[in-house]
């Protein structure tokens, strides 16, 4: 791998998911801006070596746009894309107005392309890129009880397969991971929300999100990290347009 003095930039970088990419990118060698809308958060994040944070709010255009400039500026064009910036929560869709449809798109979808495409700019004008999107194994298939976080994450990978065609031949590639349940910050809101609205224990409630993956356990934040860094190693290359599940064996 050599993507040591590198620049790269991930969304959503502050905690979960994005916070394990970054410190795995970091460890390489790379020069990593974490983004976020809260500042505390990416600098208790940025403690480790090679981190540096940029407050960005990706549902806001001139904040991306503003955001990325400054890092470009800073560190240099951006290798490494990754808008892992999202939120993921379930809802009916009887039971769903359009504010909530339009937030979970603006943050999943409409910051994803905000990300890449600011990126871009500047990776454009190097010799090798790498897009890498964090979207879900609820991007692959319908997620029951959450029909709006599937659609915005079945969008999202449409634009990386999109992208991928666009830029088939040049030296830049376009991947999406899709993980199934990791352990992150949100299972503990999980686990509330299952106890309060059946009335089960913290252990039975525990028991049902281990259960959830068909391995029978959560995935850790690292395993996805890893996948990233693959996408980044040397012989990566012909890896492109693809959305690759880290999800314990779903099919």
């Amino acid at each position: 791998m050599n993507i040591a003095g590198k620049h790269a930039l991930v969304t959503g970088g502050g905690t979960g998911i994005g916070l394990a990419i970054a410190r795995a990118l970091a460890a390489e060698g790379a020069q990593v801006t974490i983004t976020g809308r809260r500042k505390s958060k990416l600098e208790d994040a940025a403690q480790t070596k090679g981190l540096y944070t940029q407050v960005i709010d990706v549902m806001d255009e001139k904040s991306v746009v503003d955001g990325i400039a400054t890092a470009v500026q800073a560190r240099g064009p951006v290798q490494i894309c990754v808008p892992n910036a999202g939120i993921a929560e379930g809802r009916a869709l009887h039971k769903t107005d359009l504010n909530f449809w339009r937030t979970m798109m603006a943050t999943n979808l409409d910051g994803a392309f905000l990300t890449i495409r600011e990126s871009l700019l500047s990776m454009r004008e190097t010799d090798w890129g790498r897009v890498i999107a964090v979207s879900s194994i609820a991007g692959v298939k319908g997620l029951k009880g959450a029909p709006c976080y599937s659609a915005s994450k079945h969008g999202l990978i449409g634009l990386i397969k999109g992208l991928a065609a666009d830029y088939l031949g040049k030296p830049y590639t376009f991947n999406a991971l899709c993980p199934a349940y990791v352990d992150t910050d949100i299972v503990p809101q999980n686990i509330e929300r299952i106890m309060t609205r059946t009335g089960m224990s913290e252990a039975e409630a525990h028991a049902i999100v281990d259960g959830a993956n068909p391995h029978g356990r959560l995935i850790a934040p690292q395993e996805v990290a890893e996948a990233a860094l693959w996408l980044c190693a040397e012989h990566s290359g012909s890896v492109n347009g693809q959305a690759i599940q880290i999800a314990g064996g779903e099919m």
